[in-house]
């Protein structure tokens, strides 16, 4: 029996597909549960692809881990914990292109990328899904400037680390950003309240312009 699952990482919980699957062999799940939080654990955090390959006549129990998707390695790297949402409006990170190598070395077994460079590319390919800046710049501009050879030395030494003053420009960079986009979001909460304040005023004054004819009549008929 082989069961896919996508689980979080050292801390699988109960599930009805697990029972289901399991509920007719009479293993005991709370085991199979255990044996695949101890198998993870080194992907807390992460939600982590896993192939459970179980023998129902003799019970046995083979769990094989996969590495998780780019989109949870990325966050994991960077720190964050969902993906912007609104990808053009909002941006999470700004990460190192040593960060994006790492992302891509450690996903390159289980990429279709024949290697480290195309590996990279396809990892800014989810930074633009996820909203995510690349060495202050947008994804797409930096896999342009990969193709043109810009990153070859960071990519071909396999430079996972990110110098510690560039760390901090990327950083003051990315706080300027921040402070821009929390500007437009309240100008357009502001704009929406406005708006829906304008709205209000506009039902109240025509809903008292209807009533006053029909009041004007009354008082006409009590003074015949």
């Amino acid at each position: 029996m082989q069961i896919k699952l996508l689980v979080e990482g050292g801390s699988m919980q109960p599930g009805p597909v697990l029972s289901q699957k399991l509920g007719p062999t009479g293993i005991n799940i709370s085991q199979v549960i255990q044996k695949v939080n101890d198998a993870t654990k080194d992907f807390k955090g992460m939600k982590v692809p896993v192939e459970l390959n179980i023998e129902p006549t003799t019970k046995e129990i083979d769990v094989m881990v996969f590495s998780p998707p780019v989109s949870e390695l990325l966050k994991k790297e960077i720190g964050v914990e969902k993906g912007s949402g609104m990808q053009k409006k909002t941006k999470i990170a700004n990460a190192s292109i040593e960060q994006i190598i790492s992302v891509a070395k450690t996903k390159l077994p289980n990429l279709l990328s024949k290697d480290l460079k195309a590996a990279v590319k396809s990892v800014l390919g989810s930074c633009v899904s996820l909203g995510i800046l690349v060495e202050n710049k947008s994804p797409v501009e930096v896999t342009r400037e990969i193709e043109e050879g810009k990153y070859d030395s960071e990519i071909k030494g396999e430079k996972t680390e990110t110098p510690e003053e560039k760390r901090k420009t990327l950083d003051e960079f990315f706080d300027k950003i921040k402070e821009e986009q929390e500007r437009i979001l309240k100008q357009e909460e502001a704009a929406k309240a406005a708006a829906a304040a304008s709205e209000t005023t506009e039902a109240a004054t025509s809903e008292t312009t209807t009533s006053t004819p029909a009041v004007e009549g009354a008082e006409k008929k009590e003074k015949k």
